[in-house]
């Protein structure tokens, strides 16, 4: 199944406190309960986004997700492939 990088804009989510990010991630996994087909994998919080990993069937369940969420999926992306240090490696 694809893999996706999801961009959300949150201004100060790297400031969110931990009930904060608690309740966000609260939120998805309630959603994530009516969607056995998708997949939260991890996110990244920086400055001011979330950067998360999911498995889905396809962009438009991500975007469901996040509608029905409530939070933004300002860029979704499918991953094409990936790569770490050991790809370098003969």
């Amino acid at each position: 199944m694809p893999k996706y990088v999801i961009e959300r804009e949150i201004p100060g989510a790297g400031s969110l406190s931990d009930e904060e990010i608690h309740g966000i991630s609260e939120t998805s996994n309630r959603v994530l309960t009516g969607m056995p087909d998708v997949q939260w994998v991890h996110s990244y919080v920086v400055d001011d986004k979330i950067f998360c990993v999911y498995v889905a069937p396809d962009a438009e369940r991500i975007r469901q997700h996040a509608k029905e969420g409530g939070f933004p999926a300002n860029a979704v992306h499918e991953v094409a492939r990936t790569i770490d240090p050991t790809t370098g490696g003969r």
